[in-house]
């Protein structure tokens, strides 16, 4: 049964915004990860991967508002700091200095992670009748697949 986000319980809301935090937490971390690869990425698909790159963290940068803002939103705190961020994520920091083939493995390998985190919160989200967070979880998760899905396709 769907309720409104005033109606989940405090258990409710606190695993939801733990499955909230890690999501930002994988989000913050890859588009960091976007951002160093676009900034230093070079070879011959250097336009097109500069661009793509750019299209990710320009995407992950409002991606992590709206995970952050849901936080907010069912009553918890939204955490905002990078040490916390890159301990809890499983997106790791990337090489500046990787082949352009190494960026794309590695940015795709996250997509794909936070791919996953958002599929367990959205079951978690379910499991407690919470739509909203469901939905957000859903619309990201199909992001993060046509991010992966695009980078692998340079690869391939």
């Amino acid at each position: 049964m769907a309720h409104a986000t005033t109606d989940l319980s405090p258990d409710a809301t606190a695993e939801i915004a733990a499955g909230l935090n890690q999501a930002v937490a994988e989000t913050v971390v890859t588009t960091m990860l976007a951002q160093n690869f676009h900034w230093n990425v070079t070879g011959m698909a250097f336009g097109p991967l500069h661009a793509l790159f750019q299209e990710i963290y320009e995407d992950h940068f409002v991606g992590q508002d709206d995970l952050a803002e849901r936080i907010r939103a069912i009553g918890h705190i939204a955490d905002g700091k990078l040490a916390t961020h890159l301990a809890r994520s499983k997106v790791e920091e990337g090489d500046e200095q990787a082949s352009d083939r190494d960026m794309i493995r590695h940015l795709a390998e996250a997509q794909e992670t936070i791919s996953a985190t958002l599929a367990g919160l959205g079951e978690v989200a379910a499991r407690h009748g919470d739509v909203r967070t469901e939905d957000l979880a859903i619309a990201r998760g199909q992001i993060h697949d046509k991010f992966a899905w695009m980078l692998r396709a340079h690869i391939r």
